[in-house]
């Protein structure tokens, strides 16, 4: 059995590794382009390499096998075995059906990349709109703002629903429910667990959320002379209320307005003796036209080359999306190349998350403050004091919003056909406290990417923000110097823990043997002050 499981994983590997890598070079180029022929090639590749994976014969051998791993009698191989049979397990659709899913998904992600809102008769830019959402005292301007920022979701609303009719006629046609329900098992997470862990997530944010709420509605009613009942999605500080706002006494913006914002990304990772300047090298930073206004990271090959994109301009924000970009990436980086091809990637995409997040927090504590940004040493402590409020605000408000994200795609997937701009504000209301505006019957939900080009993707991110914490609690408890930022110690930590074992092990046995416990919320919400 063994030298027959092993000649299959090699000859998978010679016929998707070669589609891979230029999957992802024409992704790159629509992402920086946008342009009509990364599109096709986009399709071409993505649909050839779909169909290697829909192989019903070879799902059917591995099917079998992953029911007999014992006989392996070889960990490496039983694991690409179970990562290979949950790929082919995701990819059971017919040739018509992955052309159709590859050329709506594509179509929506050049819509997102080349889309640019108009406000008052001109074309801006998200970081435009959003700047006026951080900044603006012009309540008129921020209404008209935050609107154009929704103007994508009517675009891509039509997109979205189709494919996700396409995928959930896929997942019924092999039992399940829906495609979400599939989605959870293929990302090795029983949906039973995650819910439960997301309505404990509910009950301890949500006294200490509304509390903090209310001091920002105060503020806000006092700022913009309105009553509470007033209050709109435009008065808050981006399109979907998941960053708060810049706190009274608390705006690190003018940190980095002029400032090189890559070479303080080089700073922060060599303070953790983690090399990201040959990373910085292939990326692209800067805003451009037809390029996609957001920040991601790819690994096009898995032999290093790794590559961000981001729309720097210099505001806390990019900061904290460059390194929040820049730890996807040393993650990706530091992975050990010598494991096989199939097993070069982070444990889980929420692990991948967590390492993103915990390296993005620096920038609100002290040592990086005065090591990287140059604060004096005593500002720098009164504002790191100042920032983790403002941080713990932060943690709650991601963790709200996060809560709206994967209930509202959950149902998505479960009845498509519904009113899904009405469930939106619905869930808005419930878990970030907003109301709507009067009489909108848009499909704002729509305007979140997420939810057509990172298909059931969201919880992830608050899986990430658990295992972040768990990292962070564990670095400050067992490495030399307990603390994150500008520490070597805890880079040699991350790198030996987290990011060498790669996926050698399904994720729980990665989680336990880093921070020595399973993944829960606890330290999550003891970070955020909802313990």
């Amino acid at each position: 059995m063994r030298e027959e499981v092993a000649a299959f994983v090699q000859e998978h590997e010679a016929a998707v590794r070669p589609l891979e890598e230029a999957l992802h070079e024409a992704a790159w180029q629509l992402a920086v382009t946008g342009e009509d022929r990364w599109k096709e090639e986009v399709v071409c590749l993505a649909v050839a390499r779909r169909s290697l994976s829909a192989d019903p014969v070879g799902y059917r051998r591995l099917r079998d096998w992953s029911a007999r791993l014992e006989r392996l009698a070889d960990p490496l191989l039983a694991r690409q075995v179970q990562r290979l049979f949950l790929d082919f397990r995701a990819s059971q659709m017919d040739r018509e059906t992955i052309e159709a899913l590859e050329r709506l998904e594509a179509e929506a992600e050049q819509r997102f990349d080349t889309f640019r809102s108009t406000l008052d008769g001109r074309t801006v830019t998200a970081n435009t709109l959003e700047q006026i959402l951080r900044a603006s005292d012009d309540a008129p301007l921020r209404q008209r703002a935050w609107e154009a920022s929704q103007q994508i979701g009517p675009e891509v609303a039509p997109l979205i629903r189709e494919m996700v009719r396409l995928r959930n006629r896929v997942a019924r046609g092999m039992g399940f429910p829906d495609h979400y329900a599939l989605a959870l098992e293929t990302q090795e997470l029983e949906e039973g667990w995650l819910f439960s862990l997301l309505e404990e997530l509910d009950r301890r944010t949500a006294g200490p959320f509304f509390a903090e709420k209310a001091r920002l509605d105060a503020e806000l009613c006092a700022r913009f002379g309105i009553t509470e009942g007033e209050l709109r999605p435009w008065y808050y500080a981006d399109p979907f209320f998941q960053r708060p706002p810049p706190r009274p006494g608390l705006n690190l913006d003018p940190l980095f307005a002029g400032a090189d914002l890559p070479a303080l990304t080089v700073a922060s990772f060599d303070g953790l003796h983690l090399e990201v300047r040959d990373i910085l090298a292939r990326s692209d930073l800067f805003e451009k036209p037809g390029k996609s206004q957001h920040g991601f990271c790819t690994d096009i090959d898995r032999e290093g080359d790794i590559r961000i994109l981001c729309n720097v301009v210099g505001n806390e924000h990019w900061m904290r999306t460059l390194l929040h970009e820049g730890g996807h990436a040393i993650y990706d980086k530091y992975l050990d190349g010598s494991l096989p091809y199939f097993l070069r990637t982070p444990a889980h995409t929420f692990t991948t998350e967590a390492i993103a997040m915990l390296l993005e927090r620096q920038v609100y504590q002290a040592p990086w403050l005065t090591g990287v940004a140059g604060v004096p040493a005593g500002e720098a402590a009164a504002l790191a004091s100042a920032a983790a409020a403002h941080q713990r605000f932060g943690l709650l408000l991601f963790a709200r919003w996060g809560l709206v994200m994967v209930h509202f795609e959950r149902a998505l997937y479960r009845t498509p056909e519904a009113d899904l701009d009405r469930l939106w504000w619905k869930l808005k209301a419930r878990f970030q406290g907003l109301t709507p505006p009067a009489g909108r019957q848009t499909p704002d939900w729509a305007a979140k990417l997420h939810l057509a080009l990172a298909p059931v993707y969201y919880h992830n991110y608050l899986l990430g923000e658990f295992f972040a914490s768990q990292l962070h609690r564990t670095i400050q408890e067992q490495v030399p110097g307990g603390r994150l930022a500008l520490n070597p110690a805890a880079g040699t930590f991350l790198r030996e823990r987290v990011f060498a074992p790669a996926d050698r092990w399904a994720w729980p046995r990665l989680v336990a043997q880093a921070t020595g416990n399973a993944l829960s919320a606890a330290a999550f919400a003891a970070e955020a002050g909802a313990d």
